[in-house]
């Protein structure tokens, strides 16, 4: 599953890549509005901090929008723009939640847990690991929280964020590598300007996992006494491969090589 992860979060990209900077354009934007109130900090520092909470506030929101766009790319769908608004529209509760776990997140790894680590004892020390530990946690949950809303709509916030954990949890090994994955995404987002893959590429590749794994637990829904260790992905995933096609990188950029 891994390896056509990566083929069908690449192509999807590859696919929607207009779609993709435009609104990668809008991320931008909004990074300009952070670091604007970061600068405010040296001047007014609770003008900054509340400019910085509509700052991740307007983040949370544009990120659902952008995110329903994502998850229709993923079902190889274009959504438009109707399909950013009416994501929004749509996941205006679950941006509520997922502004508040982002302030949260960047409080911990930011403020809380320096602020243990500056007594330098032995209890500030097993404070600040169990934090971190919290920390990588609801980062790990918030990789399939917006991406699961829009899988199974309907659900509450604080549903979907359960679900998150039970993602996270129940494919550890997938989340790492996935955490890394969204690491080397990053790295090109920085040398790419956050054109691309940006933000929008990281949310597309979080809406491909998402629909990935929920072959699996539909799988062992209509099996229940099936073999969670041994989960036939070639089967699951052949109408996938069929949908991507038999592309390579040649044929990508020589299409008429084919």
């Amino acid at each position: 599953m891994t390896g056509f992860f990566l083929k069908k979060a690449f192509f999807d990209g590859w696919d929607n890549l207009i779609s993709m900077v435009v609104l990668n354009l809008g991320f931008l934007l909004i990074l300009l509005a952070l670091m604007g109130s970061l600068s405010l900090f040296g001047s007014n520092a609770l003008l900054g901090v509340l400019a910085l909470l509509l700052s991740l506030g307007l983040f949370s929101f544009y990120s659902t929008g952008a995110c329903a766009s994502t998850h229709a790319y993923a079902k190889y769908e274009r959504p438009g723009w109707e399909g950013f608004k009416r994501g929004i529209r749509e996941s205006w509760r679950h941006a509520l939640l997922y502004w508040f776990l982002l302030v949260l997140d960047l409080s911990l790894i930011f403020f809380v847990i320096p602020f243990y680590l500056s007594y330098s004892s032995a209890l500030g020390m097993l404070l600040s690991v169990i934090l971190f530990w919290v920390f990588l946690g609801l980062t790990f949950a918030l990789f399939y929280y917006l991406p699961l809303f829009f899988h199974m709509q309907g659900d509450r916030p604080t549903k979907t964020l359960k679900k998150s954990f039970i993602l996270v949890f129940d494919n550890l090994f997938f989340t790492l590598f996935f955490a890394l994955y969204q690491v080397v995404n990053l790295v090109f987002s920085l040398l790419l300007a956050g054109l691309a893959p940006g933000v929008t590429g990281m949310l597309l590749a979080q809406s491909d996992a998402v629909k990935l794994l929920m072959f699996k637990y539909d799988y062992l829904e209509e099996h229940s006494d099936a073999d969670r260790k041994h989960i036939p992905w070639e089967e699951l995933l052949y109408d996938e491969r069929e949908c991507v096609g038999h592309r390579s990188l040649k044929n990508m950029i020589f299409p008429w090589k084919d």
